[in-house]
């Protein structure tokens, strides 16, 4: 008997309108997989694909039907086995979807390592451990940035990831500069996003005064697909410079090798949702550290399912620097799950339950 893929949907709520130099958000449709057995029906495992306009490459307003089509192509199948040569080639078929990869990896992970949660045993997944996160701070009127940055420090952060690139640069100096009265480098570390928000006739400039800070690193600055001039400003920028964007839609090894090794980042940032996947991302990590560039990973305001599947993933890996999971607070309709942030640790919960999607 075979293994049976089935669609859910959701529509997340932000607690505020998440902004970045792309616009603002107000909802976040969430879509999730659930994998059960047919000789084994109470038994499933879950994975979420949650695509973002304008970045995510398998983003349409149709998206949930394309999810659906793809399910009932896997049940059609029949297959008795994740491995067998009909499934690889439709596990092949679904690199051009990289968060639909995503779900897919993960449900099926999640089912075949007991259909718990539990994906990657580690310190973290057994609650003995938290995972230090950066605190995120949004775009928004400099009083509301304030807020949040005052709120993050009471909380016990070390690390805080500030959006910028959508106020006028003054107020965004203003508020690193207040920021900096608060908090020395020894006691805080900055973390940039411009998200490609500079253009590369200014970026340096910007990057210059924004220095005078010292800030850890920004991620970038100027907008994907700009190898030439990106390479030129991590070799002149006295901000080391992580690539975000910049990876999305490199999918073979050698030409992510092209990549890094042409631009030579500082730092490389891992959203699985936006790069195929568990296996796309550990293949940037191996590409990466025989570069000797350094990483972290991020969720991609994934509902906490994903963020689950992502933390529990980065964990596995002992990876030293402040990872960016913050985001399972930013909804006022996220599923409730064991996540929870201690200081600026997330720690997942031995005694909470989690809730389970159902369809909208």
């Amino acid at each position: 008997m075979p293994y049976v893929l089935t669609p859910f949907h959701r529509t997340l709520q932000f607690a505020f309108d998440a902004r970045t130099s792309r616009g603002a958000m107000q909802v976040h449709q969430a879509h999730y997989v659930r994998v059960h057995h047919t000789d084994l029906p109470e038994k499933v495992g879950w994975g979420e694909c949650s695509p973002l306009p304008g970045l995510s490459p398998d983003y349409s307003p149709d998206f949930f039907a394309l999810l659906t089509r793809l399910c009932h192509q896997y049940n059609a199948l029949e297959s008795d086995s994740f491995e067998d040569e009909a499934g690889f080639a439709f596990w092949k078929n679904l690199e051009q979807w990289p968060s639909i990869n995503f779900a897919f990896e993960t449900a099926f992970v999640d089912y075949m390592r007991g259909a718990n949660f539990q994906l990657y045993p580690s310190a973290f997944s057994k609650s003995e451990e938290g995972i230090r996160i950066n605190g995120l701070i949004w775009m928004g009127a400099p009083a509301f940035m304030r807020k949040q940055i005052e709120k993050k420090l009471a909380q016990g952060f070390t690390c805080l990831k500030l959006k910028i690139g959508g106020l006028d640069f003054s107020q965004e100096l203003g508020i690193l500069e207040e920021i900096r009265k608060m908090a020395t480098p020894r006691e805080l570390e900055l973390r940039l996003d411009a998200n490609g928000a500079f253009s590369p006739s200014d970026a340096l400039g910007k990057l210059d005064q924004l220095s005078k800070f010292d800030i850890h690193s920004i991620e970038q600055p100027i907008k994907a697909g700009q190898e030439k001039e990106m390479k030129e400003l991590c070799l002149r920028s006295p901000i080391p410079i992580a690539l975000d964007e910049e990876l999305i839609g490199v999918n073979q090894k050698e030409n992510r090798w092209k990549l890094l090794d042409a631009i030579k980042p500082a730092y490389v940032i891992l959203k699985p949702t936006l790069l195929g996947g568990l296996t796309g991302s550990r293949e940037w990590i191996q590409v990466a550290q025989s570069l000797g560039i350094d990483w972290w990973m991020t969720s991609a305001l994934e509902s906490n399912i994903g963020l689950n599947a992502i933390a529990q993933f980065a964990a596995s890996f002992n990876n030293p620097l402040p990872q960016g999971l913050g985001t399972g607070q930013l909804y006022h309709n996220n599923l409730a799950s064991p996540l929870e942030i201690r200081g600026e640790e997330l720690w997942y919960s031995k005694t909470a339950a989690w809730e389970l999607p159902v369809s909208e």
